[in-house]
């Protein structure tokens, strides 16, 4: 949801008003990457059914269509670039394009309509919203490939296919760290969550993972906020103790809503000293208001893996966060096409989840024995950027 939040449009978006530094290259543009010369791109087979609605065996380059939320997030900036120097290495003829802004569901369904149009073998897309599904079904009648990127589908059917983080898995991580960290200290915590006004799978999925790596039961497995208030957490890696959860406020994964939420938890509870960030942009927004409150000690734990929180992380604003890895997840779209288009040989899910599981870890310049993980250096190397 990614600093980028799928479905709450907060990063990720899922909110990342912060990143705007970005590079807008277009809403509309299309960047087309040859990556080998001569020859046609492989087409769709609109006569072949025997390859269950995806592409045919091609003998030429491959041609695909990278559809993105939008040009100027570091987290699909991310995308396109891993996606074009994938392409640039298995040969395969690449355009890009992508929405005015998250949310732009007329300018994506143009886009596969134009890649129906050109006969590519495949789409892969981060959807803007719902209304881009008739088109994408349009594309599968037409036999290509569709691989949904970050969030799946609904309903998943929609694409063959989703390479996505597992949000419940990286909230996980976090609650983990923290339970550890505090060694039996009593946990005053405050949830800066994404919204309270909707349900957003990456939103409870991240909550509630934190929540079970602290040891701490949820009420309700599909809303937020309905966990015990007080208790004892038993951290699944260790630590114990007992736990308040002194406020649950939304932020809409943004740096301003970060700040404010934190400033409204102190004013609640000035002993906070554990925060659950539902994104990195909410957990700067944190740390900048215990900052001006002059807090410290606190542990601030959030999601994403952006370049940008890694200053923070060194200065100890953020503790540690839980990295997702866009990059990885258009590679894998692209070699996913190309080889349904060269072998007929579909990808798959990873067992037990419906979306293939991109990998989360944790990164922390503060570690604690127990907790594997790695520190911003090893982050700079993996995570993204404009």
């Amino acid at each position: 949801m990614p600093h980028h939040l799928t479905h709450g449009k907060a990063r990720t978006a899922r909110s990342v008003q912060r990143w705007a530094g970005a590079v807008a290259l277009g809403a509309a543009a299309a960047i087309t990457l040859a990556a080998c010369g001569g020859g046609n791109a492989a087409k769709g087979t609109g006569s072949n059914t025997s390859t269950g609605g995806s592409t045919a065996k091609a003998n030429g380059p491959v041609q695909v269509a990278l559809i993105l939320k939008d040009f100027t997030n570091p987290y699909f900036i991310s995308m396109e670039n891993s996606a074009k120097a994938d392409a640039a290495k298995l040969g395969v003829k690449l355009t890009v394009s992508a929405g005015s802004q998250d949310g732009d569901t007329t300018t994506q369904i143009s886009a596969i309509d134009n890649a129906i149009s050109a006969g590519d073998a495949g789409i892969i897309i981060t959807p803007n919203g719902n209304a881009v599904n008739p088109a994408l079904n349009q594309a599968k009648a037409h036999h290509l490939l569709v691989i949904a990127l970050d969030t799946v589908p609904t309903p998943p059917s929609t694409a063959d296919l989703t390479y996505a983080t597992d949000n419940f898995q990286a909230g996980q991580l976090i609650g983990q760290y923290t339970a550890k960290r505090l060694n039996g200290k009593r946990a005053d915590i405050a949830m800066l969550d994404l919204s309270n006004t909707q349900v957003v799978s990456v939103d409870t999925s991240r909550d509630h993972g934190f929540l079970t790596g602290m040891g701490i039961a949820l009420g309700n497995k599909n809303l937020n906020g309905a966990e015990p208030k007080s208790g004892q957490y038993k951290g699944q890696m260790g630590g114990s103790g007992g736990y308040k959860i002194a406020c649950q406020l939304p932020t809409q994964g943004a740096v301003p809503g970060g700040q404010t939420a934190m400033e409204q938890c102190l004013s609640k509870d000035p002993n906070i000293n554990v925060v659950y960030a539902i994104n990195e942009p909410a957990a700067e927004g944190a740390g900048a208001a215990l900052k001006a409150a002059h807090k410290s000690g606190v542990i601030v734990a959030a999601i994403d893996g952006g370049c940008a929180v890694i200053p923070y992380l060194k200065n100890g604003q953020v503790t540690a966060t839980s990295a997702q890895f866009p990059g990885k997840m258009a590679a894998l779209g692209v070699e996913a096409v190309n080889t349904v288009a060269k072998t007929g040989k579909k990808p798959a899910a990873t067992p037990g989840l419906g979306f293939f599981n991109t990998g989360t870890k944790l990164y922390t310049d503060s570690p604690v024995s127990g907790v594997p993980g790695g520190n911003t250096s090893q982050l700079a190397g993996v995570c993204w950027k404009a």
